[in-house]
């Protein structure tokens, strides 16, 4: 491809250099180029690709994409850019012929309920009858194919691959996650959504963002940048479900549980086995438990419509949707207690899923609650964690969850922090997850729920840079048995 044609789209502020030389691939990691490569250099949160030119272009680079010009050399062209992130993105948009034009794209974005509505939007489509991918933090699919999953939203050449993929295998829908990440590093930039629906902010990623008003910008950028045909689908009982809408050129559309709005759902009956909803005045029994999943099948129905899907086809195949792995999974116990994984990692998540939990139990049992925080990220959400765990929780184990780089002990002690005395009492520390999800078990009579909350779906911790393989499935599937 010439990189003239790679460069379409792209905000230019000066070519030097031949703009008809032949690319072989883009690379925004100096390591892999090869010759007749584009070099992009992009400003990282710890590395700055502008001090790596000079080894692209002896790796055999013939073309460099910068915001600042270093020292040229003949032979080479090189474009300077406004934003080289922004550039990377629409450049590998060109690279794979634009797939995302090709495809009715849906992002989801928000503090909790992504996955699970993206999955099940993959799901329902498939269940319709349409060829459909799903880009996710959990795993990633073009129609029946399995690709591992690295990141929530991958970067742009990698997810553009991924479009590519789907378009050849005949998909005409594909669902996906945008992070608050993937916005602000403009992994998506170049991508043509038709659709986004926002779910709800809490605080999460502070120590990326630094302010949460950060984190809530990077989310409604992306609902900024979407097309007047497009849909912007949002929770309005969320205080910024309507600040999503402020900007946005596209069609705008609500759901909620509490206030009139497009997409209405009140839960008739609950158990753990699921709940009987009231969806815009159509009863319907889903298999899935508590208020945050209301507000996720109103995602998903509200994007259904959206699409043009049958009312009645969607309610249908709503009925037989089963959970997301590691969201609100429940395993029985044969001695009559019960126990749910689910990958609640932030204060509000957390309290949804207790909350849930406590409106079904009997009030006569106790839920026990294993929880830890990961290591290196926002420390100031461990008090916070450990705090509604305590005031949810008949009793609770705070453990060790992925430590990182840091010292498990160190991450508890900030958990602990958030308690008071009394709250201690009923609290134990086992640093080792292993042996927490044991005493727990131990712990629990008939009757009772343990909920494992942090990991949900992943099958690893990882220790001082290496991972492990840990799932909390596993283990209490090791304890039942």
């Amino acid at each position: 491809m010439k990189i003239e044609e790679l460069i379409r789209n792209v905000k230019i502020k000066r070519v030097v250099n031949d703009d008809q030389v032949d690319i072989h691939a883009i690379q925004f990691d100096s390591r892999l180029v090869g010759r007749g490569d584009v070099f992009v250099a992009t400003r990282g949160t710890a590395v700055d690709g502008h001090t790596f030119i000079s080894k692209a272009i002896e790796q055999g680079a013939v073309a460099v994409v910068c915001e600042v010009l270093p020292e040229m050399e003949e032979g080479v062209t090189y474009i300077l850019v406004e934003d080289s992130l922004d550039a990377l993105g629409v450049m590998a948009s060109n690279y794979y012929d634009n797939p995302s034009r090709k495809l009715t794209l849906v992002g989801v974005t928000g503090t909790n309920g992504k996955t699970t509505i993206a999955t099940l939007l993959y799901k329902l489509t498939r269940q319709l009858g349409y060829k459909a991918g799903l880009i996710s933090t959990v795993c990633n699919y073009v129609e029946e194919q399995v690709i591992e999953s690295t990141h929530t939203t991958p970067d742009p050449l990698s997810l553009n691959a991924l479009l590519s993929q789907m378009v050849e295998a005949g998909c005409s829908y594909a669902f996906m996650e945008v992070s608050s990440h993937s916005v602000c590093q403009r992994r998506i930039a170049g991508l043509d959504f038709d659709g986004g629906i926002f779910t709800n902010l809490t605080r999460d990623h502070i120590d990326y963002h630094k302010t949460f008003d950060n984190y809530r910008d990077a989310k409604k950028r992306f609902f900024d940048e979407l097309k007047p045909r497009a849909f912007a689908l949002t929770n309005v009982d969320d205080k910024n479900g309507r600040v999503m809408l402020q900007n946005t050129r596209a069609k705008q559309l609500t759901y909620s549980c509490r206030t009139l709005a497009d997409y209405n759902g009140k839960i008739l009956e609950e158990g753990f086995e699921g709940m009987l909803l009231l969806i815009n005045q159509r009863e319907v029994f889903v298999p899935l438990t508590g208020r945050f999943n209301v507000y996720n099948l109103l995602g998903i129905y509200g994007a259904a419509m959206a699409m043009g899907f049958d009312r009645d086809e969607t309610l249908r195949i709503l009925s037989a949707l089963t959970p997301v792995n590691g969201r609100f999974e429940t395993i029985r116990s044969a001695k009559g207690w019960t126990a749910i994984v689910d990958y609640a990692h932030t204060p509000d998540a957390l309290t949804n899923v207790l909350n849930t939990i406590n409106d079904i139990r009997k009030k006569d049992t106790q839920l026990i609650t294993v929880v830890g925080c990961g290591g290196n990220r926002d420390k100031g959400k461990r008090p916070m964690m450990a705090h509604e765990a305590v005031v949810g929780s008949t009793r609770v184990v705070l453990t060790s969850d992925n430590p990182r780089d840091e010292e498990p002990e160190d991450i508890l002690n900030d958990m602990q922090a958030g308690l008071t005395t009394d709250e201690m009492k009923r609290t134990l520390v086992i640093i080792d997850r292993h042996e927490a999800i044991k005493v727990a078990c131990m712990l629990a009579q008939s009757g009772d729920v343990i909920l494992i909350a942090g990991k949900g779906h992943e099958d690893y911790q990882i220790i001082k840079g290496v991972k492990y393989h840990f799932d909390d499935k596993e283990e209490v599937r090791k304890y039942i048995e």
